[in-house]
């Protein structure tokens, strides 16, 4: 018999108390042994009927609030672990099409070939998909000259970010509250609308005739945290916004005394307040706490179905939370949408070609001398276009600094991460500890199990990037010293470090440029002076090439400074921006700084997109910058949809030309010549 989530009768819970340590007790943690210990055999257990799912809802979100009010019994305070949170696509290829299309272009940079990751931004070539406030816009943009807006459609919502298919479906992830339909406009900006509940409004545009026509939607409960597209297989993954009652209070109002000098009332009304919060609690029905997706087509709507058993529920400790894999196959005739929810929070994620992993923090309720950070990982197996399933749980110690801390080869799972480690310190109350490591887990009997591992990288630093390609891993850490380590990671029970390299500064982001180099982006530093300090106002992004084909001898072969002090690129933090095109050996980045200050605040900031060709013999060389300023200046710049918009964000290259892509618009230049524009596209101003 299959349950599903509808309006239920309210069922009575009995507390459960499971070895594992993710059980709750009546009582308060108010001692170490009450605190939930590291799980070396983690696992998602299915639930198996609608009563044990809002069980541990209400049991879990009981227990989050005794311990948060239980702080202030303590009067101290407590931490979370932080969250997590060839290989690429470099070019497109595209010898059999005929004059009016270019020969090679770059497309969206992703992790793995084959693995689709959404931008704000998608091209084909031809066409160039920008998601510009509340508006999808269509810019036809080959021939370069001939540069223009074709079509643009306004979206309900707020539009994050979006796939392009080879069947010309724009499929775009929007943030949307049922609150708008319902009270009409309600002030929102890029960060959300000040209500209670999200949506994900996943819209399937087509867009052939250069047309763009809504084909349908479909409304998932929870924020949008990441997607990934294999073929017509769209993974969206969510986190979801548990119905916690209204009317929860984590202060005793009716308390008018001192807490420190009378405790015995402050006690008392702390404990009246936990059971009346708990009572709350334990009043919703299961439908108060998980709402229901449905899908819109010709403006019809038809709920979908989300059976009880699609949620797993982890035996390791986790903050209350829901994370949902959502699956959408469009290769199917008629739509159609498969779930699978795990009851906790979500870091990082990673897909293969044929698995997602999902990275979760293990919570401590309270913090004790000699804690360390760990992270949980959850894999899915996704080879069925139509849906992901559950195949296995392990954990590693440490945080994650990114997606690229993790990567599949050969059934293996390698991943990179931080431990801390936190002391207690007279002075500071707190020390951290820091040490790093790469663990290779295998998938036994639904068990990751550590396999081989490599300890001790660069104690008290902690990564700043890491990328493995192949049986070869690269690792950066950083405190003042920037030390690249290469590891030999062909025998996964036996991985090891073979080289090692420092040079100051860190590097950010590593791109394989051949077998035996590599591109960075990162920031360059001074040496430390004799007292260890580092003079910060000389710092500066950098560009950097390493040679890597002694593995155990890597060196810095060639270093580009880019900018002032003040400077930056999103290239460095986010792998979408930074776009290689081998086929021409050019490297776009957008680029930011501040240059001396002036009576205009707009006359001393810059945004534009830098151009760099870099050649492994011949090294990195600047070629020029292609700006839009004239585009945001010149316009009322405080209504764009982001803070400081409209920077240049992304760009596209294709044969000779490249575009800069921002709020404001496209502007495409030759790539030889990138300071004299060609044509530009112009984007309407974002309105409330």
């Amino acid at each position: 018999m299959t349950h599903s989530l509808g309006p239920t009768s309210k069922l009575i819970p009995i507390p459960i108390l499971l070895a594992t340590g993710v059980g709750f007790t009546a009582c308060d943690p108010q001692s170490a042994q009450d605190l939930p210990v590291v799980q070396t055999e983690a696992s998602l257990r299915p639930i198996q009927t609608c009563a044990e799912l809002e069980t541990f809802l209400e049991d879990t979100a009981v227990q989050e609030m005794r311990v948060d009010l239980e702080a202030w019994n303590r009067g101290g305070f407590w931490f979370d672990v932080p969250e997590a949170g060839g290989d690429l696509a470099a070019g497109a290829p595209n010898a059999g099409r005929d004059d009016s299309a270019p020969s090679d272009f770059t497309t969206t940079n992703t992790q793995v070939e084959g693995v689709d990751e959404a931008d704000f931004m998608k091209n084909d070539g031809t066409r160039i998909l920008v998601l510009s406030g509340r508006s999808l816009y269509l810019v036809r943009s080959w021939p370069p000259q001939d540069l223009a807006v074709s079509e643009r459609l306004e979206l309900d919502g707020w539009p994050l970010e979006m796939f392009l298919d080879e069947d010309g479906r724009a499929i775009v992830f929007s943030s949307w509250w049922p609150e708008i339909d319902a009270q009409g406009d309600v002030a929102c900006g890029p960060w959300g609308c000040g209500v209670s509940r999200s949506f994900t409004r996943v819209t399937v545009i087509d867009t052939t005739d250069d047309l763009l026509s809504v084909e349908r939607e479909t409304f998932l409960p929870g924020s949008y945290v990441s997607s990934r597209r294999i073929g017509s297989s769209v993974r969206v993954v969510l986190r979801e916004n548990l119905g916690r009652p209204s009317g929860l209070r984590y202060w005793p109002e009716n308390f008018q005394g001192d807490p420190s000098t009378d405790r015995d009332a402050f006690e008392a009304a702390m404990a009246e307040l936990k059971a009346e919060n708990e009572r709350l609690i334990r009043a919703q029905s299961l439908s108060d706490w998980i709402p229901q997706a449905f899908m819109r087509v010709g403006g019809t709507d038809r709920n979908l179905d989300r059976p009880c058993t699609s949620f797993h529920r982890p035996t390791a400790s986790s903050r209350l939370g829901l994370t949902t894999v959502a699956t959408l196959d469009l290769g199917q005739t008629t739509p159609s949408l498969n779930q699978i929810s795990v009851l906790g929070e979500v870091g990082e994620i990673y897909a293969s070609a044929e698995s997602l992993y999902l990275a979760s923090p293990h919570w401590w309720w309270w913090p004790e001398e000699g804690q360390t950070t760990h992270t949980y990982i959850h894999k899915l197996d996704i080879r069925d276009p139509s849906r992901a399933r559950y195949a296995g749980s392990g954990g590693v110690p440490g945080y994650l600094h990114n997606q690229f801390s993790m990567d599949e080869h050969l059934g293996f799972l390698r991943i990179a991460t931080t431990a801390e480690t936190w002391r207690t310190e007279a002075t500071t109350g707190w020390r951290r500890e820091t040490s790093n490591r790469v663990t290779v887990l295998g998938n036994a009997n639904g068990q990751l199990i550590e396999v081989g591992s490599v300890t001790g990288l660069a104690e008290g630093e902690q990564i700043q990037s890491a990328r493995f390609v192949g049986h070869r891993g690269f690792i950066v850490t950083f405190e003042q010293i920037d030390p690249l380590f290469t590891l030999d990671l062909g025998n996964p029970f036996a991985p090891r470090v073979i080289g090692e390299l420092k040079v100051p500064g860190f590097s950010s982001y590593i791109h394989p440029l051949d077998a035996d180099h590599l591109l960075t982006i990162g920031v360059d530093l001074p040496e430390p002076d004799a007292n260890g300090q580092v003079d910060w106002s000389q710092r500066a992004m950098k560009l950097t090439v390493f040679d890597v084909g002694d593995f155990a001898n890597p060196t810095e072969k060639f270093v580009q400074r880019v900018g002032t002090a003040h400077g930056w690129s999103e290239a460095g933090w986010n792998h979408k921006a930074f776009n290689w095109f081998g086929a021409r050996k050019m490297l776009a980045i957008p680029f930011a700084d501040y240059l001396p200050a002036s009576s205009d605040p707009w006359g001393s900031f810059v945004s534009d997109l830098r151009m760099f060709e870099v050649d492994v013999d011949d090294g990195i060389r600047f070629r020029g910058t292609l700006d839009l300023a004239d585009l945001f200046v010149t316009s009322r710049y405080d209504r764009w949809s982001w803070r400081w918009s409209p920077w240049v964000r992304r760009s596209v290259m294709a044969d000779d030309y490249v575009y800069a892509i921002s709020d404001a618009g496209v502007r495409v230049a030759d790539m030889r010549n990138p300071t004299a524009p060609i044509a530009t596209a112009r984007f309407d101003p974002v309105r409330d």
